[in-house]
């Protein structure tokens, strides 16, 4: 694991990568930092994190777009699966290296309210906790950006999925309130999840038969539940866009109440995610 963890960190410093990413996210909270802090006299740094996360939604699926698809497009893969290393040791050191990649800026960011505080009255608790809350919630789109380029050979699909996958839980909030909250549409959005779980389930396994019959349970299941208490639907649909938001759990730690479970939430999905990116690897391994 430490080779692939040395060899991806070399390759992002050798490359403009790591200095492009850096740039933008600084160039970012600097712009936030000084229409919250600097014009707008806010002693909170945990605002400019919250403007700040809107960069996550670009800059991370393009960091991330390459870690796997250029692999497979080079055909590189195959020296990978002949080391002596296993598909975890593989996932983990390229994800250890984004999140070195992803540390250094945020280090240069953890020192803006040591020198807010000099000027004025910084609640440091507060601001340091949103900064670990921060970094937590972009781990966490970047194990969902790998587990993306792991699916494809193309970069720019890679990115462009990626974008408006994040983009879309960016907004999920907003977005929950114009969907419908009757008990059928929920029903009808369940379907649908169901469906493209089965179709992530058929391009991981190759099992068609799994895929289908998983499908076919779950179908059941939620039909069943309809039918016995249909109001436990109403609702649902919103309730669910707002509850798998991993902004606005951050949002809720902005506004100065550090949510356990929301820590808890974004490193259930880094494991998921990273999950989901070992048995993609082992998949092609096989193949």
């Amino acid at each position: 694991m430490s080779a692939v963890f040395k060899h991806e960190l070399r390759s992002y410093f050798h490359s403009l990568t790591a200095y492009v990413f850096g740039a933008f996210l600084l160039a970012f909270m600097g712009l936030g930092a000084m229409l919250y802090n600097i014009q707008a006299a806010y002693s909170n740094f945990e605002y400019v994190l919250n403007f700040g996360s809107l960069v996550l939604v670009v800059i991370v699926p393009i960091l991330t777009m390459r870690v796997l698809a250029e692999e497979r497009k080079q055909k590189t893969d195959q020296l990978l699966y002949s080391l002596p290393i296993t598909a975890v040791e593989i996932i983990l050191g390229k994800y250890l290296a984004l999140l070195v990649l992803f540390l250094i800026p945020m280090g240069v960011i953890s020192l803006y309210p040591l020198i807010f505080s000099q000027f004025g009255d910084v609640y440091l608790p507060t601001s340091y906790g949103s900064i670990l809350a921060f970094f937590i919630m972009g781990s966490a789109l970047i194990a969902l950006g790998m587990f993306i380029s792991s699916l494809t050979d193309n970069q720019g699909l890679a990115a462009g999925i990626g974008i408006a996958i994040i983009l879309f839980n960016y907004y999920s909030v907003s977005l929950s309130e114009q969907v419908s909250s009757t008990a059928i549409g929920s029903v009808i959005a369940t379907l649908v999840l169901i469906l493209a779980l089965g179709a992530v389930i058929r391009y991981l396994t190759k099992n068609e038969n799994l895929a289908f019959w998983c499908c076919i349970a779950l179908i059941a299941l939620v039909m069943v539940l309809f039918y016995v208490d249909s109001s436990a639907f109403e609702g649902l649909l919103p309730q669910l866009m707002t509850t798998l938001s991993l902004f606005d759990r951050f949002t809720t730690i902005v506004n100065g109440v550090f949510d356990m479970t929301a820590i808890v939430y974004y490193l259930s999905i880094i494991v998921f995610f990273l999950f989901l990116s070992v048995q993609s690897l082992e998949k092609r391994r096989y193949n």
